[in-house]
């Protein structure tokens, strides 16, 4: 994999919670233009690694970015170029729906800047994409898990950043919204983009283009979503009580009996 072809890299990527250590030396590369789901058993470290590629947890080591020291980057060029989904995320109760999606458009405007209509039109058209236009009017607090997490990934859609991060997204979401996710995430990286997600559904992320599979801290393997390997690596990490098979041409994740 080329500089060119590598959207986020990671080298003794090294993070310490709690006086705990949780990743160990990590090293990694992750191609742009594509879509990586990494999955792995509680605890392994997986939304650590994520916030730490996304620059939102301290670490040791190295995170570049599109070929350029992370931490070189300036706040707001950064968040132009990387949006983030996080996992049961917070936010103002009072805040009306599209409001919160205009959150997203900060890194475009000036400080103290009005929005303008390309702010309006990208908040529409992320939120119309996630099927939450209905209730722009209505407040955040207002709102159902699934309703408020289609509201946060409209969000970070808004940023119309080439780079999208994910942990957990499919959270309160019911199947056919998690379909829908797929389709959002699957036309982000046809317009040329790249898409990293956190997944506890094996056989969501298997519908990914790469996958990294991790336990204890460190990445046991990276590689093609449709390989074996890859599918050994899986059932590996969740001590064979899962096995990857292949439905209607698609790989699922089934109970090992």
């Amino acid at each position: 994999m080329t500089a060119a072809n590598v959207a986020l890299r990671a080298d003794g990527l090294q993070v310490v919670l709690g006086g705990v250590e949780v990743l160990h030396g990590v090293t990694l590369a992750l191609p742009a233009g594509r879509w990586t789901a990494i999955v792995g058993p509680n605890g392994a470290g997986k939304t650590t690694l994520l916030k730490s590629l996304a620059q939102l947890l301290p670490y040791q080591g190295r995170v570049q970015l599109q070929g350029r020291d992370a931490r070189e980057w300036t706040h707001k060029a950064r968040a132009r170029t990387l949006a983030w989904l996080g996992q049961n995320e917070g936010g103002a109760e009072d805040l009306l729906a599209q409001d919160v999606v205009m959150l997203g458009r900060l890194p475009h405007q000036p400080w103290l800047g009005a929005s303008n209509a390309q702010d309006h039109a990208a908040v529409r058209a992320a939120m119309q994409e996630t099927q939450c236009w209905d209730w722009h009017g209505r407040t955040l607090g207002s709102l159902s898990g699934g309703e408020r997490q289609r509201v946060l990934l409209a969000r970070a859609l808004a940023v119309q950043a080439p780079l999208l991060l994910m942990d957990e997204p499919l959270a309160n979401l019911d199947p056919p919204h998690q379909a829908d996710w797929l389709r959002i995430v699957r036309r982000h990286v046809e317009r040329g983009g790249t898409a990293v997600s956190v997944l506890h559904e094996i056989t969501m992320a298997l519908h990914a283009d790469e996958m990294v599979v991790m336990d204890a801290g460190r990445i046991v393997h990276q590689g093609a979503c449709a390989d074996g390997a890859t599918h050994r690596a899986l059932e590996n990490v969740f001590q064979q009580r899962v096995a990857i098979h292949s439905l209607a041409g698609q790989w699922v994740s089934l109970p090992n009996e």
